[in-house]
Parts: C-alpha cells; structure tokens; sequence
C-alpha cells in the first residue's frame, strides 16, 4: 500500500547515542557548582581512597593573634612580669617610688582622711596609751610621716596620777604609768612598741607657767626608750590658782599634781572654750598640731636606733 502511494518508507532503526543531554547537563552543574575561592596556604591531605590520584584541600584557618598573647603573658608574665622583672634596678625603682608617691598625694589632696589608709601597714606596729583621737591621730600622722608605712592603734592606758599633773617628773610617771597599766593588764604584750603623752604645768619663770606635753616611745625589743616634750603654752597664772584652789589639801596624789585640770578651770570661765584644746584659742595652734611635730621629732630618733632590717 505504501510503495503504490509512491513513498518510501525506511524502516526504523536506533539512533546514535546523542551527547548533547550529556553536555548540558555537565554544563548545568560545572553552573550550579560554585568555584572556591583561592585561599593562600592550603593544607593538601591525601583522599583515603586506594590508588586514588586526587587530593582534598581544606582552607587553613587564620591564627588568632590572642592565642599568642596568652601564651606570651603566661610564659613570660605578661605586662606584670615585666614589671616585676626591671623593679630590682634601682633606677626603675625610683621611678616606680615617685609615681606611687605622685598617686597617693593627688589621692590624699583630694580627700586627706586616706593618707592614714594607704601609708597603714608594713611591719612597724605602735600603739598609742590612749583611744582620743588627738593623741592617736598625732602620734599616727608623725611615725607614718617618718617610716613611710606603719601601723598606730590606741588602747586606753591609766597614768594613776593625779588628773592634772605638776612638773616635768610628774608628766614623765604619768607617761609611764599608762604603757605599764596597759601591760599589767595584758592589753598590749609586754614586748608591744608604744607611745604614751602626757601633758603637765610648770612654773618654768616666776609667776610663769607653762602646759608641756611629754611624749614617750618605750620599745623593750630593743631597748629603746625616748622622750620628747611639746612646745610649751603660756597658761595665766589666774587660772592655775583657781585649779589649786579647787584641790583638797588633804588630795592623796596631791604629790604628783592637782586634781582639777587647767583646762576644766578655763572651760569654766571662758566660753567657747574646750578643755580638750583648749591651746588653740590661746596660741591659734592645736594640741594635736603641738603633740604632732614632738611625735615626728621622736620618731626620727627612734628610727635612728632601730636595726636596718626593721626599717
């Protein structure tokens, strides 16, 4: 039927294998498989695949510069160990001194009340014979003036003389009698360093007397013992009558003094007028100020007679 129609007809027959499918399917993926970027030094590890030629290259991770500094710090101290290292010269030294000095004195002008924080410590320990803070303060300001570092308690010491005492020997028992009563009692050891002040009146001119302030180190350790007297304050000779006026003949320590004190006398007559300083409205210096420079001259003798090692 065909061959009457005048068409040829070829009979079907398999293609070649065409490789345009194969083509654009590699050209899809070569596409969708995106190009690493080059990174420089790779780490080339060979594929576990026997008789495999090809290698897998992973990117090397950038070092972290803090793993170094760690490392640096923790064998070579650091910016501490640095510090510690050079500290032994002395010139190094002297610069370290000077800024620490330059730091607490910006810290104390800005508020006065740290200087006795920063500069307590070390290893020289004083105790003061009594807890008024125009003693303690004195006599703490003047050591750590003088040792740079140091550490001043007070504990309350009794002189068992009488309350106002009268002459240079009376001031100096006084003294005495508050380290020992503070002893006696186990208050402070008996080889404890202290400062005790005693203040007293004397007549040192005719009709002329005087308030002095005795102070005292008494250091058994090493056998030292000082003594050092504040300025002398004038005191009218009125008021020194009333407070012998106002003591008993018969008073039992009237040996060593009077027992109304000069500054009772004048806080009762004059106002405005304490008898704890009362100095200051006579002389326009305060007890603690006078207790002061007698403490820092005693200091520096007392350091004088220490042994190296201890300063």
């Amino acid at each position: 039927m065909m061959e009457e129609s005048g068409i040829e007809t070829t009979p079907p027959s398999t293609p070649p294998p065409s490789t345009a499918g194969t083509s654009v399917a590699a050209a899809t993926t070569a596409i969708a498989t995106p190009i690493p970027p080059v990174l420089p030094n790779p780490v080339t590890l060979q594929a576990p695949v026997a008789g495999s030629g090809s290698s897998i290259t992973f990117p090397e991770e950038p070092e972290d510069p803090r793993v170094h500094t760690v490392h640096d710090e923790g064998s070579a101290g650091g910016i501490w160990g640095f510090i510690k290292g050079v500290a032994g010269n002395p010139m190094v030294k002297s610069v370290l001194d000077k800024t620490k000095h330059s730091v607490e004195t910006v810290i104390t002008t800005l508020d006065p009340g740290m200087a006795s924080y920063i500069r307590t410590g070390g290893e020289m320990d004083i105790v003061v014979t009594s807890i008024k803070e125009v003693k303690v303060a004195a006599v703490r300001d003047a050591f750590q003036e003088v040792f740079g570092m140091a550490v001043v308690t007070g504990e309350d010491g009794q002189s068992n003389i009488a309350p106002q005492p009268v002459g240079y020997a009376a001031g100096l028992k006084g003294a005495q009698e508050r380290i020992d009563s503070l002893r006696r009692s186990g208050m402070i050891h008996e080889k404890q360093p202290a400062v005790s002040v005693e203040n007293f009146i004397a007549e040192l001119l005719p009709d002329k007397w005087f308030d002095i302030g005795c102070v005292i180190v008494d250091d058994p350790v090493h056998g030292i013992r000082l003594e050092a007297f504040t300025q002398a304050t004038p005191v009218p000779l009125e008021y020194v009558q009333q407070a012998q006026n106002f003591t008993p003949q018969d008073y039992n320590l009237r040996w060593s003094g009077l027992s109304v004190t000069v500054g009772e006398v004048l806080e009762r007559s004059l106002a405005h007028v304490s008898r704890t300083d009362w100095h200051v409205a006579f002389t326009g210096m305060s007890r603690r100020q006078m207790i002061y420079s007698a403490a820092k001259a005693l200091a520096g003798m007392y350091k004088q007679r220490l042994p190296p090692r201890i300063l």
